[in-house]
């Protein structure tokens, strides 16, 4: 666990959720008589991975997409054995985590994510909008406007945003890496509104001596968590009448749509964060799919 935190950096969710998984993995071990890692064999991995699936007493089976994080974790662990000289040998090496479906990811359509922003709260000109509205509504247009996750939003800090001539501002993403990311002017009136008028109002009501540097603060002056904004997110789209709504849901909105708006996929890679391109590519199925649908309602010889 030390070693995914200080040298590889990972997320504290991430870390968490391999904990679960090597604990119960440890748990399965010791049920089939193994307590030393240079002692398991292929058979005891092919095992586990048939309990995952499966379930047991205490477990219900798991999805495919769990069960291959719980894979990784596995050969994670002895990946790092063989490497400190714990084991000869690596079990985990030939046993592939299954492959989960290809998903696509879930996007709404620009009027929509309209109807979601404007439920959010009254846009940024109204003078007698109160500062959780205001909040809300730079929290949602700053998601869509910039296709950060809700994480990289609550974690934000006010000396990494920038809203002169040439707004930016700069997201911490998975395993700490930093990218720079435009903002939009739509997104830029809703945070120099929250800003201005709302965020010295909540900030007030912190008993903290000293003030957040959070952007987005909660009604007690505190950082706003990723429930709290995932609550105001799930608000806004029941008001909106738009279903299925998740967290991830407007950062694959921002993609899809500057996809379907022309930008190369190098691009939106980079303002997404991604480490591969290949993660982004799944966004060009969907645009693919509105291709087909706008021709074949616009080209005069597209259906008989």
């Amino acid at each position: 666990m030390q070693h995914l935190v200080v040298e590889r950096g990972l997320a504290a969710n991430t870390v968490e959720s391999y904990r679960r998984d090597l604990s119960r993995y440890e748990s399965a071990l010791a049920g089939r008589g193994k307590d030393r890692l240079a002692d398991v064999k292929p058979s005891d991995l092919a095992e586990f991975l048939a309990s995952l699936r499966e379930g047991d007493a205490e477990h219900e089976p798991l999805a495919v997409s769990s069960a291959a994080r719980a894979v990784i974790a596995v050969r994670g662990l002895h990946a790092f054995a063989v490497a400190q000289g714990l084991a000869g040998a690596d079990p985990a090496r030939e046993v592939a985590p299954p492959t989960p479906p290809k998903r696509l990811p879930k996007a709404i359509a620009v009027s929509e994510v309209e109807r979601v922003l404007d439920a959010s709260g009254p846009g940024p000109d109204d003078i007698y909008a109160g500062p959780r509205v205001l909040r809300d509504r730079a929290l949602l247009e700053f998601l869509y406007g910039t296709g950060a996750r809700i994480s990289e939003a609550t974690g934000l800090d006010i000396d990494e945003l920038r809203l002169d001539e040439d707004p930016v501002v700069r997201l911490a993403g998975k395993g700490g890496k930093q990218r720079v990311v435009p903002v939009g002017s739509y997104a830029v009136r809703a945070l120099e509104a929250y800003l201005v008028r709302a965020r010295p109002a909540l900030a007030a009501a912190s008993r903290r001596v000293s003030v957040s540097p959070a952007v987005f603060l909660n009604a007690r002056g505190g950082r706003l968590t990723r429930q709290g904004a995932w609550g105001i997110l799930h608000a806004a789209a029941g008001r909106a009448a738009v279903a299925d709504v998740s967290p991830h849901t407007l950062r694959h909105s921002f993609a899809t749509h500057m996809l379907d708006g022309g930008a190369d996929i190098r691009v939106v890679q980079e303002l997404l964060g991604h480490a591969s391109v290949a993660t982004t590519q799944v966004y060009t199925l969907i645009t693919v799919d509105r291709l087909r649908e706008v021709y074949a309602s616009s080209h005069p010889r597209a259906l008989g």
